[in-house]
């Protein structure tokens, strides 16, 4: 079989303004970018307003594995198979941050015959709108730096009397606003600023500072949760960059940086619209991770292809613990557009690898066992897949498995997989998806089981309301979501609870950073956990997003590079296309 860069290349693409026109937009509704993609102006959404809104179909998956399970495939190759089964579609995905693209993951357009295309282009900048997150990021940055230095060496009340501001007084201990980048660099997760020779202080006034990657930024998250730009420009001047000698937060209005920081971010705010290989539209837009942020694309590319179609298809990041959870619990809470039916992607090696019969490692070698029959490691897995499928029906959500299929699957194991899906006392669709192989065609079984389950009463519930408080939204995520017995926090973390709670952000929702390889904050601990604990070694505000995110385990926000990373096969040939891009 072709590789998924040779595939995308054979492949016809119609020009990005047929796409555009046949999705149902005006003229000045889309500014083309290139041939192949395009910005979506938010004039769309003011003319849509009124058109009734589609069905949204969640992509999320079982806990995942080192192997992949395909959700990517999976979402692009059901929005084909919802298209050859003649119903109107779009599908939503996040940008691809080139930390995992470099690091271990690589590309994020799908594969084989379920892609968003061009692929290269799509995983590598797209239109800026990361760059354009880092910057505003960094810009915000310096400027506490800068106004630390300025109001520190000759005194506050000189600095008042030279520029007529009101200095704001800075504790540089207590700056809470790290710089980004969007690279994975584990050396740069603490580092020390404003360093200078002996006897100077030209280069600032020293503290520990250090990186996160872009994707982790609070900006991201305020870019997907975003409704318009005036929302935008509220949110960024809610964020809290550090506090004062006071213990009062200051904010980006009070360094009026806010609004340099939505100019930066001016065009970021439309979503990028491509086409899958089968023409489907496509709209990429934001890119918060799931294990550190919220997970999901943005409350923008939703509203306008829920008014464009009958079927929006979009997807949450690894497992229905985590970016369904935050898709549920955040995303929806911010706006009117809820869930109307989850897929949950599982494999057959997936679900083996989850029974804790194998110790695999990312970038190891795949044992032949794994893709032999072995119903004893199946039916061990088979409790993470059930896991998921209850955790879906919690938000009152229907569902809907599809089986991934891979060429070394065993008919014999598939087949018994939809027989225990088929026997379980909640109602759930299963299907086989071979979409990787065989593009919408492979998807129209999962299709008709989508629209049937899309068909059915939702009953939309979160977990918890924004009324509760902080640790009661805790302990309904950890305890009502996961099933853990109960939630732990560190010293820090209780600190941290109480001055948010003084400060009235107790409205705030909440969202858990932690491993996406386990239900429970250890990534060592496979199926379907019961009666763990839950630490929480910090607590971060993101004010301006809406949510308080809690550091679980030891997941980091800065990730790093393995012992072979992804970038190590990435180069031009003699004709200056790039290869080794999967």
């Amino acid at each position: 079989m072709l590789s998924d860069i040779e595939i995308c290349r054979a492949t016809y693409l119609q020009p990005i303004t047929h796409i555009a026109r046949d999705a149902g937009l005006l003229n000045e509704e889309y500014h083309p970018q290139g041939k192949y993609k395009a910005k979506i102006s938010l004039k769309a959404i003011e003319r849509l307003r009124d058109q009734k809104s589609g069905k949204l179909i969640v992509v999320t998956a079982i806990t995942p594995t080192p192997l992949g399970e395909g959700k990517t495939v999976t979402t692009i190759g059901l929005s084909q198979g919802l298209k050859k089964l003649n119903q109107s579609v779009m599908a939503c995905i996040r940008q691809p941050s080139m930390g995992p693209i470099f690091g271990v993951k690589g590309g994020a357009a799908g594969g084989g015959f379920s892609q968003v295309a061009p692929m290269e282009e799509l995983n590598l900048h797209l239109t800026g709108d990361i760059h354009a997150v880092t910057a505003a990021h960094n810009l915000a940055a310096a400027a506490i730096d800068a106004r630390i230095y300025h109001e520190q060496r000759q005194g506050y009340d000189a600095f008042e009397k030279r520029t007529g501001l009101k200095a704001l007084r800075i504790d540089n201990q207590q700056v809470v606003w790290k710089r980004v980048m969007d690279h994975n660099d584990r050396a740069l997760r603490m580092v020390s600023v404003g360093q200078n020779e002996p006897n100077k202080t030209i280069n600032g006034y020293e503290r520990e500072d250090g990186f996160d990657i872009s994707a982790a930024s609070e900006l991201m998250a305020i870019l997907a949760l975003s409704k318009d730009l005036k929302d935008l420009r509220q949110r960024i001047g809610k964020i809290v960059l550090a506090y004062g000698l006071n213990g009062l937060p200051i904010t980006t209005e009070d360094l009026q940086v806010a609004g340099a920081m939505a100019v930066s971010m001016k065009e970021a705010i439309e979503p990028t619209m491509m086409q899958t290989l089968e023409g489907v539209p496509t709209l990429i837009h934001a890119g918060p991770f799931a294990n550190i942020a919220h997970g999901n694309s943005s409350i923008i590319a939703d509203s306008i292809a829920t008014k464009l179609c009958d079927y929006t298809v979009t997807e949450g990041g690894f497992g229905s613990d985590m970016g369904f959870e935050k898709a549920c619990n955040i995303k929806a809470s911010a706006t009117d557009t809820k869930p109307d039916c989850a897929v949950i992607v599982a494999t057959l090696r997936g679900l083996k690898v989850n029974s804790g019969l194998y110790d695999l490692k990312p970038g190891a070698a795949i044992p032949d066992s794994l893709f032999e029959p072995d119903n004893d490691a199946l039916l061990a897995g088979f409790e993470n897949l059930k896991w998921h499928i209850n955790n879906v029906a919690k938000y009152g959500v229907p569902a809907v498995v599809a089986i991934n299929r891979f060429p070394q699957d065993s008919q014999q194991e598939l087949e018994l997989l939809q027989q225990w899906v088929n026997e379980l006392e909640l109602p759930c669709g299963v299907a086989i998806s071979e979409s990787f192989a065989k593009g919408g065609e492979g998807a129209m079984e999962l299709g008709k089981q989508v629209i049937e389950a899309c068909q059915l009463p939702s009953c939309f519930k979160p977990l918890y309301s924004l009324d509760q408080s902080i640790e009661e939204k805790l302990m309904a995520v950890t305890e009502v979501g996961y099933g853990a017995a109960n939630v732990t926090l560190s010293y820090q973390a209780q600190k941290q609870l109480k001055l948010y709670e003084k400060h009235g952000l107790n409205h705030l929702a909440v969202c858990l950073a932690k491993t996406p390889l386990s239900i429970s904050t250890d990534g060592s601990v496979k199926g379907a956990p019961k009666g763990f604990e839950v630490n929480i070694r910090e607590l971060r505000l993101c004010a301006g997003a809406g949510f308080i995110y809690a550091l679980c385990g030891n997941v980091m926000t800065m990730p790093g590079l393995p012992d072979i990373p992804a970038f190590m096969a990435l180069d031009l040939d003699d004709d200056g296309n790039i290869v080794g891009l999967s």
